[in-house]
């Protein structure tokens, strides 16, 4: 499909795309290894204007489409997964809540700093026993005056370790399970609120989840998004737009994989001709080659029409189901394509096989995205 972009955002996308080949991937392996991103590339990220993509222009940032930021995080989705971490998760999770619903008063108090990226920000929904069902959380937040009293924890929350702010989902009514649900912004340092140290995962190296604790943790009233009780329908959309973040990422990291599959196939040579010209290569490309094609496709159609106003979580659902599955299975050909040295760590198949993986389970798993899709189709008589 012909992707429409405003001017300035094709300009954004050529300086991403070099940013990404002349500072990001030379340091991929490094970062890998340190378990860190550089606060020297942070800094430029912030001098490019990263961290701002998705805030209003009248607020410092870059007011990107949808499809303008998934076009940026597909770029970004080409090298190691904690650089366009750190970015999706600002400027989609991390963000949405308040641009969607914030006061005024929240907005002009927050988004400049975040548009500079002076304040990064996280998503705090999963917990230990509720990830999943949302419905299931037990974070409490307890009205006391001119505040909320905020107790639970919260699990598996990146940017955690970076974050000035963040966006904490926590039950005010448990009578009212979904409808119980409200947005606290909640910064770092606040008395009662510690992060714990970051998690061991099999992959991500260089973005940090952390535990998050709350022990009477005092929040003002007006840090509540979008009033009190409207706090699971505004997670669900903001879900929504970073699930589609996550797919982009997922179609960048697909493209990268294909390349590095081509150009192997075209060099490795067995029984005296390059493997490429072997059939059971040449399937392993075609498929990978039409399945890109079909998620692009998906990606920035929903992406059209989210930028259009429309409300289409079963459009997105499929987006991000099929593009993270097909990643997946994506960086499983290129891994086998390049047989013993795609799972050694000299080449980054390896890194991508490992990092893909989770983005089958993040904001909104597989299966989640499933039981989306079916119920708009039986509700729909079957339309998709």
């Amino acid at each position: 499909m012909r992707i429409v972009l405003k001017r300035e955002e094709e300009i954004f996308i050529q300086t991403v795309r070099k940013f990404v080949k002349t500072e990001l991937e030379p340091i991929s392996a490094q970062v890998e290894e340190e378990d860190r991103i550089p606060e020297e590339i942070i800094s430029k990220m912030r001098q490019l204007g990263l961290f701002g993509m998705s805030v209003p222009e009248e607020y410092g940032g870059f007011g990107f489409s949808v499809t303008g930021q998934c076009a940026v995080m597909e770029e970004m989705g080409r090298t190691n997964a904690c650089f366009r971490t750190i970015i999706s998760t600002n400027n989609g999770i991390g963000v949405t809540g308040l641009v969607l619903a914030g006061t005024p008063e929240q907005k002009e108090k927050y988004l400049p700093k975040i548009a500079t990226g002076e304040y990064i920000t996280a998503f705090a929904l999963t917990e230990p026993g509720a990830g999943s069902d949302a419905a299931g959380i037990k974070t409490s937040a307890v009205r006391a005056g001119d505040n909320y009293v905020l107790n639970g924890t919260k699990q598996f929350i990146t940017n955690a370790d970076v974050a000035s702010l963040f966006s904490v989902i926590a039950v005010t009514d448990r009578e009212k399970k979904h409808d119980g649900l409200t947005m606290f912004l909640v910064e770092r340092g606040t008395p009662g609120f510690t992060v714990g140290p970051p998690e061991k995962k099999m992959g991500l190296r260089g973005s940090h989840t952390c535990e998050l604790f709350f022990d009477d943790c005092r929040v003002p009233a007006g840090n509540v998004v979008g009033g009190e009780g409207k706090g699971f329908r505004l997670a669900m959309e903001v879900l929504d737009k970073g699930r589609l973040i996550i797919a982009a990422s997922a179609l960048g990291a697909a493209r990268k994989l294909l390349e590095m599959m081509v150009e192997h196939a075209n060099q490795r040579v067995a029984f005296g001709k390059p493997i490429g010209s072997f059939q059971a290569i040449q399937w392993m490309i075609a498929d990978s080659a039409v399945e890109i094609y079909a998620m692009e496709n998906m990606i920035y159609s929903a992406a059209a029409e989210m930028d259009e106003g429309k409300k289409i979580p079963h459009r997105v659902a499929m987006a991000k189901l099929f593009a993270t599955e097909k990643a997946c299975e994506i960086a499983d050909r290129a891994l086998q394509v390049h047989g013993g040295m795609g799972y050694m760590k000299d080449l980054p198949v390896e890194r991508f096989y490992r990092d893909l993986r989770l983005t089958r389970i993040y904001e909104g798993t597989s299966e989640i995205q499933r039981l989306i899709i079916a119920r708009h189709c039986l509700k729909k008589g079957g339309e998709c």
